[in-house]
């Protein structure tokens, strides 16, 4: 036993977020008792944050290949070829329980350390987008977490110097415990310049470079992987703290290192710090690791090597450089101003060595840290199904000009502006479709190529039916890429649930997986990265299932992308896809009538790729002025979006006979895009017959106002009165 060592006692064990079960399969794999610092590495290695126990078994079902495909899952970041010798490196993470608890850090850290997944393989980071949740916006916490996080956001982003250019925002009372962080970010590389974090020779140098290491962060993989409960204000000491400025000095050294031919693997610090980035090093590539502590740059006094082991402190990457290189690579980190330390060397003992003052701390087998953490086929149930909502049977009063005002004006649809314009979507000169529409488009180097990026999820249809909801969030990442014109090519993931060990939560996990995985096989969509994170709970109390999205799709000429707002008056509006009104789960039931109820609507992959490679290729041929996707709200609120972007009205045409005048307007059926023509249509009529896509002429842009038949006007202009005011004056309540 290590002098001055707290005896390991099953309360210590299970302070550390481990079972009894798993620490006696510790035992039983190193033969004796661990150490504490041995304790802390195998709590940071097999939490669920770290090694996937619940999810894994899952997650192999994922269709993760395809040509274009560099790096699939595994790495710090999926990366995808874009052609012209470049590849498009991104991933999606998670940063919920610290955003709770500490909204701007927790934030900001988020979106540092997605910057890092992407550079670290060699990429600069050229974009960033998010996907928000938080509670009603009645609790007395919300207000608080909306404007810390965004600011954190913001704060970061900004000062690192990229473009966040694309998101979501949702409210709901099931988060009102456990908000929702979900950071992205997009790089570009040299297709054939990708770096990994796998370890190769023996005997070469394992570098610490970067910030200094602190007593921040620590447990903050673990207690990523907890419920909240009692005391979770107290946990404020394990949410990192970021900065910025010394994160864009380490992206510079870093690339420069690289170009420098000194890499031969290099691994980020995110979760579990130095104990993660060197396990997953080594074991890797076949090879042991053996560090001196004593040579970590600390910028606190009297550090243990268990708290240097398990500190999340920010900015911080490892490295084995090459043989000879040891001279050129401090001399390049020196120049930004950073730390370079050598803190241990490979070996071929397959073994896990930590020395502090002359002791061996731990000494652990490196591979059974990661290949022996415990993987649970846990028990679940398949979540009921729901029948359809007839919306015959409904008792409706209101107008549909009301319902539209309503809605528009709601917390889920109205204008994030307020968000978006604190983030620098503009920085780097290189965007060309900016917040606010269906994806974002970057200019790629110069151009004339472009990326397309969004998020998306709909959680309240992964609640009704996991299975379709998981498709459907598929369906409509993809879609929101084709209304730009882009080809999708890929997408990362955040899968957030509730408390896996509950079987109607791992049915959910489970369900949504199904559907991810069928939807991204039909539309040629592969998953290549992505984050679990589970245990988003508070008092028992599950956030609503959220398999968020990230979709990156390639556009051969920025020029040719199109937006959602009406161009001109005179245009031609076309509802592409068919219409039956389907009300299940949708945003009218819940916002209106106050009813989360029905089946959601299912999802016609088939229909999905046909109608969208109808309309990308109308884009590409330069038949269409305005293009929008159909989904949350239906089509009275995507043409309502049309028209606010561009302050153009429009006079639409009656639903069709015999069907209920609010479910023509605010049914969500899937597969439909709302198009518009200024000439051209009867080319566009001829195309859509002979692909066999639904395309139904619904009216004609012009005036100030929305005219439906026997219903009032809707004034434009009072529209964006209504959509523009509710964030900033909730907002602005909290800062009297």
């Amino acid at each position: 036993m290590i002098p001055n060592e707290p005896k390991i006692t099953p309360e210590l064990v299970a302070e550390h977020g481990l079972k009894p079960d798993e620490y006696e399969r510790i035992l039983q794999l190193i033969g004796r008792e661990p150490s504490l610092t041995e304790l802390g590495i195998f709590s940071a290695m097999w939490n669920e944050h770290c090694s996937y126990k619940s999810s894994r078994l899952h997650l192999r079902g994922l269709p993760t290949k395809a040509p274009w495909v560099i790096q699939g899952p595994g790495e710090n970041a999926g990366v995808i070829d874009i052609g012209d010798g470049l590849a498009a490196v991104f991933k999606m993470e998670s940063h919920n329980h610290p955003s709770y608890i500490e909204p701007y850090q927790g934030a900001g850290t988020g979106v540092g350390g997605i910057l890092r997944d992407v550079f670290t393989m060699g990429a600069r980071p050229i974009a960033a987008l998010n996907a928000l949740r938080f509670g009603d916006p009645t609790h007395p916490r919300t207000r608080h977490l909306v404007g810390g996080v965004v600011a954190g956001i913001g704060g970061y982003g900004n000062s690192f110097g990229v473009p966040t250019v694309g998101g979501l925002v949702g409210f709901h009372t099931r988060y009102d415990g456990n908000c929702l962080v979900n950071a992205m970010a997009v790089g570009l590389a040299e297709a054939d310049k990708i770096f990994y974090a796998k370890a190769t020779g023996v005997g070469l140098p394992v570098v610490y470079l970067g910030s200094k290491t602190g007593r921040d962060g620590i447990h903050g993989a673990t207690m990523a992987s907890a419920e909240f409960g009692e005391g979770a204000e107290e946990k404020r000491p394990t949410v990192q703290v970021g900065d910025p400025f010394a994160e864009k000095l380490l992206l510079e050294a870093c690339l420069e290192i690289m170009e420098a031919g000194c890499v031969v693997a290099i691994q980020d610090m995110g979760a579990a710090g130095l104990t993660c980035s060197a396990v997953e090093m080594g074991a890797k590539g076949d090879l042991g690791i053996e560090l001196n502590l004593d040579n970590v740059p600390c910028r606190e006094e009297g550090m243990s090597a268990y708290e240097m082991m398990l500190s999340e402190s920010q900015e911080r990457m490892l490295m084995v450089i090459a043989p000879g290189k040891e001279e050129q690579a401090e001399a390049i980190f020196r120049k930004w101003g950073l730390d370079f330390a050598i803190v241990g060397y490979t070996t071929d003992t397959l073994r896990f060595v930590i020395k502090h003052k002359g002791e061996v701390v731990a000494d652990l087998p490196i591979k059974e840290l990661g290949d022996e953490a415990p993987l649970y086929d846990r028990p679940w149930v398949e979540t009921p199904k729901k029948a359809p909502i007839d919306p015959a049977t409904l008792d409706i009063t209101h107008t549909v000009p009301g319902i539209l005002e309503r809605l528009i004006a709601s917390p889920d649809f109205a204008s994030k502006r307020w968000i978006w314009e604190q983030y620098d979507h503009l920085i780097l000169n290189n965007t060309v479709q900016r917040p606010g529409g269906d994806a974002a488009v970057v200019r790629v180097k110069n151009g004339p190529k472009g990326l397309a990026m969004t998020t998306d999820v709909t959680p309240r249809y992964c609640e009704a039916d996991p299975f379709e909801g998981g498709k459907q969030a598929v369906a409509e990442a993809w879609r929101n890429l084709v209304a730009v014109g882009a080809r999708p090519l890929a997408l990362t993931d955040n899968l957030n649930f509730g408390n896996p060990e509950k079987p109607e939560i791992m049915g959910q996990l489970v369900g949504c997986l199904k559907g991810i995985s069928e939807a991204a096989r039909a539309l040629d969509f592969p998953v290549v990265s992505g984050n679990v994170s589970l245990y988003n709970e508070t008092f028992g109390r599950a956030i609503l299932p959220t398999p968020t999205i990230g979709g990156i799709g390639v556009l051969d000429d920025v020029a040719a992308s199109v937006g959602i707002a009406f161009e001109d008056s005179g245009e031609t509006i076309l509802l592409v896809g068919e219409t039956k009104g389907w009300l299940g789960q949708s945003a009218f039931l819940s916002e209106i009538l106050d009813r989360e109820e029905g089946a959601p609507p299912p999802v016609d992959l088939a229909a999905e790729r046909r109608n969208g490679d109808f309309v990308r290729g109308l884009i590409k041929d330069g038949l269409v002025a305005a293009v929008h996707d159909v989904s949350d709200g239906g089509l009275l609120v995507a043409v309502a979006e049309m028209a606010l972007a561009s302050g153009i009205g429009a006079t639409l045409t009656a639903p069709p006979a015999g069907m209920v005048p609010v479910a023509w307007w605010f049914g969500e059926d899937q597969a439909r895009y709302i198009i518009t023509c200024a000439s051209g249509k009867g080319a566009i009529l001829k195309r859509a017959e002979a692909a066999g896509v639904p395309l139904t002429k619904i009216g004609v842009t012009g005036g100030d106002r929305l005219n439906l038949p026997g219903e009032r006007p809707i004034m434009v202009d009072a529209l964006r009165e209504r959509h523009e005011a509710w964030l900033p004056i909730y907002m602005g309540a909290g800062l009297m």
